[in-house]
Order: structure tokens, then sequence, then C-alpha cells
């Protein structure tokens, strides 16, 4: 009996979790008329099609396909597979090499063609959709309505239309929070630092954007990209739409910024959002000027800078970045200068009273000790002995598992030449049955190349497994 896994997958709070069971139930229902025997579910719930590297349910899909637990995937369709055209292709590759085949319910079995033509059509939709929401945001800035995101001193405006319709885009002024942002202004432009406000806010216990505690950051911000309180002009009564657009990374399918040039920006007035006044607003951004002039140009900002910030855009700060937290406000502790550690709530918000520093050298040295005696106790390397058992005993398992996968193609091919064959000793000879002759060697072929290829079970534990693990720990260290 064929063994058939189901697939399904919605995108968007639009859709509702309940979509899953209904692409599941009619996948249920093909395969119960199919006589397919039902192996197992996967399924992504809220997630874009457009990328498939960050979507566990098919990540899972494919290992399982690779270790020959079932012979087909059914889907809805294939756009509910994946969007993007080099993904369809690639898991299409993948998941024949395996010796599965993908059937949909909108496409049937699909092959070369629908990858071909379907995922142009799917990338090709995508687009448009994104041209179309692009335009849609652009006409509501231009009427002075918000393009999407909501800052410190305003809220969201709810209000109908005659038809009963949600009203989108207006917001108001928060007069308590609209106070605080003068205030901000009025004190860098007395002279006060970005960290010197935020420690006095925080001091005073008083909230920051989303309930947080104010950091010098959120103060000063980014002034090419028109982040932070100093550097946003809706609060000098100018609304700044498209600033910078999102890419997806091919290789991690996460979202990255990049900026756009200002003559694709739009600047729409918006008087009865304004909280500065057109002076003190000046003031601010002549103190910024001068700040500017006295410790140079920020090195992100040019062209040089943009490169390095790039390149070093997924690279740690530190060793020990992200790792490390204040034992007094569990807080983050960071680097502050280029060769001490200290907590950053009491450098940089004040709401910490740990004041102690560290050097990089001396405090990566006692970590880098402690890591060498912990992962050479007894305990530790019982449990790499373990760990290197498991995996041993998964990968045999998955070889044994892709050998029968490949017995079973074999079979399967046998059985479909000797098919041709009798038809034609029948008289029933048909040009096609040439090329079918050439596809099923073919296959032959690669299988069998695999399977002579295929390694002998090694031993489930190395018999030097402990000191191969001791000396890894001396290398890991040293690196």
């Amino acid at each position: 009996m064929t063994r058939v896994t189901l697939y399904a997958r919605y995108s968007s709070d639009n859709q509702r979790e309940c979509s899953i069971e209904d692409q599941f139930r009619l996948c249920r229902e093909h395969a119960a008329r199919e006589r397919w025997e039902i192996t197992g579910t996967y399924h992504d719930a809220a997630i874009s099609g457009a990328s498939m590297i960050l979507r566990p349910g098919i990540q899972s899909l494919l290992q399982d396909a690779q270790r020959g637990l079932f012979d087909v995937v059914l889907a809805e369709a294939l756009d509910r597979i994946s969007r993007d055209q080099a993904d369809v292709a690639t898991l299409f590759k993948h998941l024949r090499f395996a010796g599965v085949s993908i059937v949909t319910l909108a496409e049937g079995e699909i092959n070369e063609l629908h990858v071909g033509l379907k995922g142009t059509m799917n990338a090709l939709m995508l687009k448009d959709l994104a041209l179309k929401t692009h335009r849609g945001l652009r006409g509501r800035v231009e009427k002075g309505k918000a393009g999407g995101g909501l800052c410190y001193g305003y809220r969201v405006v709810k209000k109908l239309d005659a038809g009963g319709e949600p009203i989108r885009g207006d917001r108001e002024i928060i007069a308590e929070e609209a106070e605080i942002v003068r205030r901000i202004f009025r004190a860098f432009a007395a002279g006060k630092s970005p960290k010197a406000i935020a420690v006095e806010l925080n001091r005073e216990a008083i909230p920051g954007p989303l309930g947080r505690a104010w950091g010098d950051t959120s103060i000063r911000g980014h002034v090419s990209r028109g982040t932070g309180i100093l550097n946003n002009e809706l609060y000098a009564g100018v609304l700044v739409w498209n600033r910078q657009r999102f890419v997806k990374d091919p290789a991690t399918g996460k979202r990255v910024s990049r900026p756009n040039p200002e003559s694709q920006w739009v600047r729409t007035e918006v008087p009865h959002l304004k909280i500065v006044d057109d002076e003190l607003w000046q003031v601010a951004r002549e103190r910024q000027k001068q700040i500017s002039a006295i410790f140079g140009p920020n090195p992100a900002t040019t062209r040089e800078g943009r490169a390095k910030r790039l390149h070093l855009a997924n690279r740690p700060v530190s060793l020990l970045s992200g790792l490390l937290t204040c034992g007094r406000c569990g807080g983050k502790i960071g680097i502050l200068m280029p060769s001490r550690y200290g907590c950053l709530n009491h450098h940089r918000r004040g709401t910490c009273d740990n004041n102690r520093t560290i050097t990089r050298k001396k405090f990566e040295a006692r970590v880098l000790a402690g890591l060498k005696d912990r992962l050479v106790s007894s305990e530790a390397v019982a449990e790499a002995v373990r760990a290197y058992a498991e995996e041993m005993n998964r990968l045999n398992h998955d070889r044994r598992a892709q050998a029968e996968t490949d017995r079973r193609g074999l079979q399967k091919i046998e059985r479909a030449v000797a098919g041709i064959m009798a038809a034609i000793e029948d008289g029933l000879y048909q040009p096609f049955m040439k090329a079918r002759m050439d596809e099923l060697e073919r296959q032959r072929v690669e299988i069998a190349d695999r399977l002579a290829q295929a390694p002998a079970d090694i031993p489930d534990v190395h018999p030097n497994v402990s000191n191969i693990y001791r000396k890894n720990v001396v290398r890991f260290t040293e690196a």
C-alpha cells in the first residue's frame, strides 16, 4: 500500500487555525479514495510561503522523507508547500532523490513542468501583491494617515465609516507622553547627553517606548534612518514614509532592512500630530550636527562603513556576546569599551547599581578555563560517549532505511520493465515505450550506484571516543 504523509500551511492572521484542519480533511478524503495509508502529518501555522528555511514543519517533512518513512507528500495545492520558485525546485529535487513524489489536490502529481510554470506564477503573484500593498500604503500616507507602526507619543484612533468598516491609519497625540518628548528635546538642546536624559527618566520611573526602560539609543537613535526620539520628524509635524525597504536573506529566510535613497521618501505635512515646535526642533538638529562634526561622520553612513557593517552583520561583537547577565538586575553584560565588560543597565540606563567592570582578557580566560575543566569531567565524557552512540545509531538507521527504499525502488523498476517487455512480446509495442525504458534504465543505474557507494555500518561507539573528545575540548579552548 502507498504510504502518504499530509502537509498543510496557512500564512497570516487573516486566515484561521482551522484552515490547517480544513486542508487535512480534504487531503484525508483524497487519500481514502486512493486507498493510501496515511503515515503522518506536518504543518506550519501563520508562516509565510515565501521561504522554506524558517518553517519547522517542512524541514521535518524533508528529514523524514530522507529516512524513507513515506512515498508520497499530499497537499491541497503547490503554493501551500511554497511560493518561492527556488524553494519549490529544491524541495522537488530532494524528495525525488529520496524516492518521494508530490501530489496536490489542485494540480495532481507534480512534475518539472509544474515546478517551472507554477513556481513562476506564484513568484509573480507575490511580487504583484507586494507592489499593490506598497501602492496602497503610499496612498494612505499621502492623505496624512500612518503607513504602519506606532511610535512613542501617539495612539491608534479607532473609528468606523458610514458602512461600519474600520477607518485605518488615524493617530492622535497622548498628552502625557507628548510632554516627555518635549522634555527630552529641551534637555538635549540644553546640552544634556542622551545617556544622562535616559538615566534621569528611569530614576523617576517614567516608562519608555513599549513600557520598557529608557536607553541612550532609544533617544539618540540613528540619524540617517530617522530612528530614535530626536530624529522622528513626526514630532515636528512631518510624516516621512518609505525610508527603508525589507528584503529576505536567501540564506536565512529572515527579513533584512535596506535604506532607500531620499528621492524615494514620501513626506506629508501632518500639523495635527505636531508635538515639538519648529524652534526647539531646529535647536536639537543643530546640536546633533555639532556633535557629528566633533566626532566625525558615523561609519555606518559611509560607503566603506556600510560594506563593513554588512560583512559583520551576523558576527558577534565578542567571544561571549549575548551570553552574559548581571547578577544584580538580570540585564545584559556587554562591552563598554574595547577591553572591559560591565552591566549595560547601569552604564546606559542607570537602572542598576552594579558599577563593577572586568577586563575582557581576564573574564574570557576565566570562562574558557571553567569550560575546559567542566567539559573533561567524568560526567561530561560519559555524556559525550552517549551522544556519540545515539548519533551513530541514528545514522545507521537512516542508511538502512535509505537502502531499503532503494531496494524497493529497484523492484518497482524491474516490474515496470517486465511489464513493458511482456507487452512488446504480445505485439502491443508503442513508440513511447522506448523513452519509458530509457528513463527506467537511468533510474536503475542511479539507484544501483547509490547502493554500491553506501558505506557499511560503522561501530556504534568508537573505542577511542573518550580521548578524541578530550583532544577536541583542548582544541576548542585554544580556538
